[in-house]
């Protein structure tokens, strides 16, 4: 029923409930029945619909230390397709399991000097996740018919000391079995309650993590008992997604697989990072990657991303100087920019498809080459992500987003002039707010 479905079916290190097919923002907190394909989750979400609603109004008139904001997509950016879904509460599949899943971004930033991994995950979960989990069991039936209980919670993380200042998210992904949510809530001691977090599913990072309550590190969860075995649970990741029809499919660029770890090679002081590819992986065989691959990689690469852009944000003009970020879109990840457009138009006399052209020809070409000039070479990814926020000179009219979704190697190519921008954008995917259009670049000028 959503992108969050083809996760679940997923390996269990690699869970994500986001970024993986665009849809549009319903009325209510939770998905509409009608975007369901999937004759499961389509009579779950129909049947439980009221509930559903009663839930969402809960949780939005509930008092948390920090707001919290429902969203289908946690780890959307801001400017990305599907950050404005606020359809936080739906049913999905989960390692063939059918799971009611309540996602949401929550507004504190964790000194990570001061809290650890564990410390800052323990927080969220008994701010967030316990909370929303009680009123859970009170407006969703003990005999609900599904599997599982499941919560993906992002937060943010501060890390700062006299050299730099840093800012970056964590996602929590807690799933409890039927069962185990509503014993949770009556559990009378906090020995009981950590005995069902250990054998739950519990991700930080799309990482398998064994949360302990109120302590500073964290259990080993290759130690912990689970609700699903162990066995079962890899066994279930090697399974596709495309097995399960879910919704009507965004078109996308072709088909590439999970990135590749990446060599290492050794920076200033002795320290040792990773590179950045730009050529595709050539592995067609794997399952299609998810936004934990994404978030690895962004980890892996975060000092990197970080100094472009610090170091050039201003030249490249990207907004608010925000770093570029690793993604899952479809089956492929991207690296994603987000650029604030330096030419102004007139909406009145200029058509999307023109101002798409010169978006392209005038702003994002001359860019390409610097830009790729900064990226090291060494870990893959398979496309470049350029959101090109355009402003109209009339009043404080709201940006329009125009992404050029292009593959690293025909980027490269391009600026190493072997194709032409136009040959670019006919192997690239356009799209203005969220809309794909075809575009000739001559014929729009």
């Amino acid at each position: 029923m959503s992108r969050a479905t083809r996760v679940f079916s997923a390996a269990p290190k690699l869970l994500s409930w986001s970024l993986l097919l665009l849809t549009m923002a319903s009325a209510y907190g939770q998905v509409s029945p009608a975007e369901i394909l999937n004759p499961k989750l389509k009579a779950e979400e129909q049947r439980y619909l009221p509930q559903l609603q009663a839930l969402q109004h809960s949780i939005a008139v509930a008092d948390f230390a920090f707001p919290l904001r429902l969203a289908r997509y946690a780890d959307a950016r801001p400017g990305q397709r599907g950050a404005s879904n606020s359809d936080g509460i739906e049913f999905v599949y989960f390692q063939q399991r059918v799971v009611l899943k309540i996602s949401g971004i929550y507004k504190a930033a964790f000194n990570a000097t001061q809290l650890s991994q564990n410390e800052r995950a323990s927080r969220t979960f008994q701010d967030v996740v316990a909370p929303i989990l009680r009123l859970v069991t009170q407006q969703i039936p003990p005999s609900v018919d599904c599997d599982g209980i499941g919560f993906e919670i992002v937060y943010h993380t501060r890390d700062a000391n006299k050299v730099y200042d840093y800012e970056g998210r964590e996602a929590l992904v807690v799933v409890f079995s039927r069962d185990d949510a509503f014993a949770f809530e009556n559990a009378k001691t906090a020995q009981e309650r950590q005995q069902i977090l250990n054998r739950s599913d519990i991700f930080v990072n799309g990482e398998d993590f064994g949360l302990a309550l109120g302590q500073r590190d964290p259990l080993d969860p290759q130690a912990l008992e689970r609700s699903v075995p162990r066995e079962e649970r890899e066994a279930s990741s090697s399974m596709q997604a495309s097995t399960v029809p879910v919704a009507t499919p965004a078109p996308a660029p072709a088909t590439v697989s999970a990135p590749a770890p990446a060599p290492a090679v050794e920076v200033s002081g002795g320290a040792v990072a990773p590179t950045i590819s730009l050529a595709p992986s050539k592995s067609a065989s794997k399952s299609p990657p998810t936004s934990a691959d994404a978030m690895r990689l962004q980890a892996q690469f975060q000092a990197q991303l970080s100094a472009i852009a610090k170091e050039s944000g201003a030249r490249l003009h990207l907004a608010d100087r925000s770093a570029p970020s690793f993604e899952a879109s479809g089956d492929q990840t991207v690296l994603h920019f987000t650029m604030a457009n330096t030419l102004t138009f007139d909406r009145s006399t200029t058509s999307i498809y023109k101002r798409a052209a010169q978006s392209f020809d005038l702003f994002l070409a001359p860019e390409m080459k610097d830009l790729l000039s900064r990226l090291p070479a060494g870990a893959d990814f398979d496309a470049f992500d350029f959101s090109v926020l355009n402003h109209f000179g009339t009043g404080n009219s709201t940006p329009e987003t125009v992404d050029y979704i292009c593959p690293a190697n025909a980027v490269r190519s391009f600026v190493e002039n072997k194709i032409t921008s136009q040959d670019l954008i006919n192997q690239s995917m356009v799209l203005v707010n969220g809309v794909r259009i075809a575009l000739n670049l001559q014929l729009a000028e």
